[in-house]
């Protein structure tokens, strides 16, 4: 196990003894029994962080250990204090985005307290900025049964039709389309419960754009997005599924000292690095 690994779970065990954090409710596992579960960032100013998690973002703070949580709807963000080695833009998980039921009403809010704000022409998409290259993609969904939840993970990957083959056959993701949130068209994903990953070229350009040969894909490990992480139901059957469609992992399911929560690492063809995890939220000691 590398160093890095071992303190996350360290972290982990300090957050989850005998208590389950609060403001965070996952969604449903899918039929391959997974679910999103936390995005993981390497960061540099906590203080600075910590603000725009929580007066910026409206998150819920959870201070423990080594790391910071920050509780969302469906999602937990964990800041790792650290030097990244350069922010998401330029990796291949861009950004991250959150869905609103009254976008205009939050767009009003994010202005009354002086966030940096880019609003689409539409006045249904842009993107809230944070330290440190922090860019949060938002979209309007006025059919939100919430003020607001986790919307998606968006990547740029060479080729499309083989990453949402890849999250098919692994995780369960459902392949398809959504409407494009700036604008007329789709956007080819992989749907997971509640959110999608989404995909473009490295170009920006969608399925086949010409720009993508010419711009690198460089991995998340390392980088202001670190990783992003799934719960799963039984961790060592799906290791065990994994393994046999030849994948290797970076770290083995281990037990998390004083839980339940096991947690395993691996990297997908692309270079997003993958925490899965069992029983995240719902440790017991």
């Amino acid at each position: 196990m590398t160093r890095r690994a071992s303190v996350i779970l360290l972290f982990l065990s300090f957050v989850f003894v005998g208590r389950t954090p609060a403001g965070a409710q996952f969604a449903p596992k899918n039929e391959s029994g997974v679910t999103l579960a936390h995005i993981h960032l390497i960061v540099s100013d906590m203080d600075a962080q910590k603000q725009f998690w929580t007066a910026i973002m409206d998150g819920k703070l959870i201070d423990r250990g080594p790391f910071t949580m920050v509780a969302f709807p469906e999602v937990f963000i964990v800041l790792e204090k650290g030097q990244p080695t350069g922010p998401s833009e330029g990796s291949v998980l861009n950004h991250f985005g959150f869905g609103y039921k009254d976008l205009p009403a939050q767009i009003a809010r994010w202005k009354e307290l002086n966030a940096d704000v880019q609003v689409n022409p539409n006045g249904s998409q842009g993107y809230v900025f944070g330290p440190e290259g922090v860019r949060v993609e938002f979209a309007a969904d006025p059919e939100l049964p919430r003020p607001f939840r986790m919307d998606h993970l968006h990547m740029n990957v060479p080729d499309i039709p083989a990453a949402q083959a890849w999250y098919e056959k692994n995780f369960g993701g459902r392949t398809g389309q959504r409407k494009r949130n700036s604008g007329p068209g789709v956007v080819e994903c992989s749907y997971f419960p509640d959110t999608t990953i989404s995909f473009t070229t490295a170009g920006g350009r969608g399925r086949g754009g010409a720009a993508a040969a010419s711009v690198p894909l460089l991995p998340t490990k390392g980088r202001g997005i670190d990783h992003f992480g799934f719960d799963v139901t039984n961790l060592s059957a799906l290791v065990k599924k994994l393994q046999t469609n030849g994948i290797t992992f970076d770290v083995l399911p281990q037990t998390i000292r004083g839980t339940r929560i096991m947690s395993a690492f691996l990297t997908d063809p692309w270079g997003n690095s993958i925490e899965l995890t069992e029983n995240f939220a719902s440790a017991a000691p």
